[in-house]
């Protein structure tokens, strides 16, 4: 689980400050205010990691990829190339990692990882490397560092690199002197480091943990698919619903035998019998079946009742709000334990009460087992509804949502950039530094409506 982001010079941020990250991270703002390119950044370097090309510092995108941000300097804050794209972040390991120095026998745990990258534009201003650092973490306090940065570079020559280590002491092999190559990709160090440093071989652990935590990210869009009347399916099963969401009924099938719960202590079911179940509390639907449209056939349809006595119809013929929840509701069950979500407004196209009970999906969805084990996946959300956070204040009155389980933010934008606010939520739910205009001005606008009665009475007196 990521617990911490910061990001300096990245589109309309110079820097966002440390960003707290919780199970259930909300960012809440305007349009065009920025809070777009801080998941935005996480799906650049996800695809980095996934790139096959490893000499590619940061993979900016195409039309293949998850995101197309499209050149360097279109990333880099005010277009100002003479600007270094800077980020550190940090993230809890699956159990606790033990790593010995050979040369001394000294010993380091550590629960987490930190990692903080600094990338600037080389001669074809292209983004490249110039230095990044990894640091072992034990209940927040660094024990293990190390770090690859540039030496003085030279025009028009491929830069040289050092490793080095404030807590470590790196043995160099003897008699074999020189720089280092540049890294791979914008994290990774070059196969020469363990060939020069003979006692640097947890370097291949780092990038490992890196890259598991990079690719445990998934996003579904707010462009979500049509409903089909047929669905495709010959076995294969899917990573997640996708970025449109088009994969969910795919989902649902390869689910097989995993059975789940939204609560510790709650009988766990096949994933088809929780999405129906969960469509009846949104009181979208009666009952939600897929079947084959006969033996041993690929195509199935989606079978939906709207009410106890309603009539059987497929899922084109209802309500557009239920095929865009639920991929929703899939994705939250469906990914691999560990996951990392972002959904980009789940709630469009949803009824006021329905992205309610959406708030309800994801603090559920937090506590979520499998097999009888915490699923442990984290939700990074972007939103605009009121009503989704209203119920996440409610929940939080109610200790159904701890405060540590949840982080707020508000995205302001000025003439500086994007600035971003944590909401200070206390016990009870109340918001304390509830920002200005933060869903539009409703009493300016109860005002301004008992305004124009009072004048049109007075009209309709005078006539």
């Amino acid at each position: 689980m990521l617990t911490s982001l910061r990001i300096r010079n990245f589109k309309a941020w110079e820097d966002t400050g440390p960003i707290r990250f919780a199970p259930l991270t909300v960012l809440f703002g305007a349009n065009s205010a920025g809070k777009t390119s801080i998941p935005q950044l996480l799906l650049l370097l996800k695809q980095t990691a996934e790139s096959s090309d490893r000499r590619r510092a940061l993979h900016l995108g195409d039309e293949r990829s998850l995101v197309d941000a499209g050149t360097f300097e279109d990333v880099v804050h005010g277009h100002d190339l003479s600007r270094s794209l800077e980020f550190e972040l940090s993230w809890l390991l699956d159990g606790e990692r033990t790593y010995y120095n050979p040369a001394s026998g000294e010993r380091y745990d550590g629960d987490a990882l930190a990692f903080h990258a600094r990338l600037g534009a080389d001669s074809r201003h292209r983004p490249e490397v110039e230095h990044f650092r990894y640091e072992l973490l034990q209940r927040g306090k660094g024990v293990l560092d190390l770090s690859m940065q540039q030496r003085n570079a030279v025009e028009d020559s491929e830069p040289e690199f050092e490793l080095s280590s404030e807590r470590y002491d790196l043995k160099r092999f003897p008699g074999r002197a020189g720089p280092l190559p540049p890294p791979l990709r914008f994290y990774g160090f070059p196969p020469e480091a363990q060939l020069l440093y003979p006692n640097a071989a947890f370097t291949a652990d780092f990038v490992f943990e890196l890259e598991r935590m990079l690719t445990s990210i998934y996003y579904v869009g707010p462009l979500r698919e049509y409903p089909k009347r047929l669905y495709l399916w010959s076995g294969e099963v899917p990573e997640h619903v996708g970025e449109r969401g088009d994969r969910a009924v795919e989902c649902i099938l390869a689910s097989g035998e995993r059975a789940f719960s939204f609560a510790p202590g709650q009988p766990e079911k096949q994933l088809p019998e929780l999405v129906a179940e969960r469509l009846r509390a949104m009181r979208l639907i009666d009952n939600f079946d897929i079947r084959p449209i006969a033996p041993h056939r690929r195509e199935y349809e989606v079978l939906v009742r709207t009410g106890p006595k309603s009539p059987e119809v497929k899922l084109t013929d209802v309500g557009f709000g239920v095929s865009q929840v639920l991929p929703v509701i899939v994705e939250c069950l469906y990914v691999p334990r560990r996951s990392i979500v972002i959904f980009e407004q789940p709630e469009i196209h949803l009824h006021p009460s329905v992205q309610a009970d959406l708030a309800d999906l994801f603090v559920d969805a937090i506590r979520a087992e499998e097999d009888g084990k915490p699923r442990e996946c984290q939700f990074i959300i972007e939103s605009h509804s009121e009503h989704f956070l209203r119920r996440l204040q409610r929940r939080i009155a109610e200790e159904a949502l701890s405060e540590q389980d949840a982080a707020l933010y508000f995205v302001h934008t000025g003439a500086d950039g994007a600035r971003l606010e944590e909401l200070d939520v206390d016990a009870y739910g109340n918001i304390r530094n509830w920002p200005e205009g933060f869903f539009g001005d409703e009493m300016a606008d109860l005002v301004a409506r008992t305004e124009a009665q009072a004048r049109r009475m007075q009209s309709r007196d005078g006539e």
